[in-house]
């Protein structure tokens, strides 16, 4: 029993060991050389190098052709051309075909001409540049966001899309705009109206001769009494037996003139969007067949303003500016519109510069003459029997804009329009009749600063 578990487990193991076999002989048939770099070489584009071995070669191989093309100058100097960036291996093998040696290759942009025309281009701003695998690499500080789109586009010349820029952008990013509504607004308004009642000694009208508005003159009897809503008229009555002739003249001028002067400042960083708004909401009636809703709209001064720091102080905004107003013409009659004047613009200028961006100049004029025919045609006696009016309204409307580059200050350097007032107690309200306190504090103006206070500008 023993002797046949001894037979049967000899021959299992011999199956078992057949398959094991083939690896082994594999194994004998190929063997990997695996030779370290024995050196590092880095080669420019479109630069060349010479090396020289320090024995015979055989043969030369490069792994990407496309990277670095070799040739053979002799029996022991090697010629490397870099023709695109990257990285490598050149294969050096001996006379018998045995591995000599492997050589790191690697083909990085051509920095020193990069650096020349960099220096040229921007002489004034500490670049550093390095190289990192196949690409260029920029670091530092630079002082405009033009600048740095300058030198990283003269990178991609060199490195098209390999550049890695890790330059900061220096100097003040943050940007404070002024700006200055200016509106004048002028208006002319004459009328000439003329009307004639006759009434006989019945009080009854005989009837209106002449134009104009309703003269509101009609009373119990004669003479004739001008409306209290009445003004510049001049009114006469004669009688003729039993007929009474009232005849009313108004002569009416108006004059009216609006100044309006908005100046809002808003600060915001570079590349970021700002607005303001200095006004309210009011409801507009929207009329459908079937119902009737409000949507309710934004008036007054609006500013939407987006800051870009190019270079050092030299600014580029693209602006929104509106001015409006309700237009109070139709009001008696349920509508309610808005008087809008709106500019949208993009400009560039330096710290302190200013643009008039946008201007506006409106010049209305109507008129209109009503008469009874016939008789208003009459020299001088047809003025009784006319209705003149006549209006013209002017209107100018300017927008400057300021921008300023600024730093934060101290909380404590800045005063408020309610730091100058203090609330009365009551002996000083009700007894000195005072609107504000005796301790108030002085005017800005009139405090003596030492050195310079207000907006922190450069």
């Amino acid at each position: 029993m023993t002797w046949t578990r001894l037979i049967k487990a000899g021959l299992i193991g011999c199956v078992l060991a057949a398959p094991m076999g083939t690896p082994a002989s594999a194994q004998s048939v190929l063997k990997v050389l695996r030779g370290a770099t024995s050196s590092n070489i880095t080669v420019s584009v479109n630069r060349a190098v010479v090396m020289e071995a320090d024995r015979p070669f055989g043969e030369l191989s490069v792994a990407n052709p496309s990277i670095a093309d070799i040739a053979t100058l002799g029996e022991r100097t090697i010629y490397v051309l870099g023709k695109t960036p990257g990285r490598t291996t050149l294969t050096i093998l001996g006379e018998d075909g045995s591995l000599v040696t492997n050589v790191d290759v690697q083909v990085a942009p051509d920095l020193a001409e990069f650096k020349e025309r960099l220096r040229d281009i921007l002489p004034s701003e500490d670049i550093e540049v390095r190289t990192a695998n196949d690409g260029i690499v920029l670091s530092g500080r630079i002082s405009g966001a033009r600048k740095l789109s300058r030198a990283i586009e003269l990178a991609e010349r060199y490195a098209p899309g390999r550049v890695t820029n890790l330059m900061v952008v220096g100097g003040t990013q943050q940007v404070m705009l002024k700006v200055r509504f200016a509106e004048m607004s002028r208006s002319v308004a004459k009328e000439l109206n003329s009307t004639i009642v006759g009434s006989i000694s019945d009080d009854t009208n005989v009837g209106v001769i002449g134009g104009g508005r309703d003269v509101g003159v009609v009373d119990d009897a004669p003479p004739f009494i001008i409306g209290g809503d009445t003004f510049g008229a001049i009114g006469a009555t004669a009688t003729i037996g039993d007929l009474a002739l009232n005849a009313l003249v108004e002569a009416l001028e108006n004059k009216g003139v609006v100044r309006t002067l908005a100046e809002p400042n808003l600060v915001a960083i570079s590349g970021e969007t700002a607005s303001f708004l200095a006004g309210g909401e009011v409801g507009i009636p929207i009329r459908t067949e079937d119902s009737t809703s409000v949507q309710f709209k934004e008036f007054g001064v609006r500013l939407n303003f987006q800051p870009f720091v190019i270079d050092d102080d030299l600014i580029k905004l693209i602006l929104e500016t509106e001015v409006s107003s309700i237009d109070t013409t139709d009001l008696a009659v349920g509508a309610v519109t808005l008087d809008v004047r709106r500019a949208q613009t993009s400009v560039e200028m330096r710290d302190g510069q200013s643009f008039a961006i946008a201007g506006l100049l409106r010049d209305d004029f109507t008129d209109s003459v009503g008469q009874v025919p016939w008789l208003g045609d009459i020299p001088i006696l047809g003025a009784l029997f006319r209705s003149t009016s006549f209006r013209r309204e002017q209107s100018e409307l300017v927008v400057i804009i300021t921008p300023h580059l600024v730093t934060p200050t101290d909380g404590t350097a800045l005063a408020l329009p309610t730091d100058r007032l203090r609330i009365p107690n009551e002996l000083e309200l009700f007894v000195n009749g005072r609107t504000s306190g005796s301790q108030a504090v002085q005017d800005i103006a009139q405090q003596d600063f030492q050195g310079s206070y207000g907006y922190v500008m450069e």
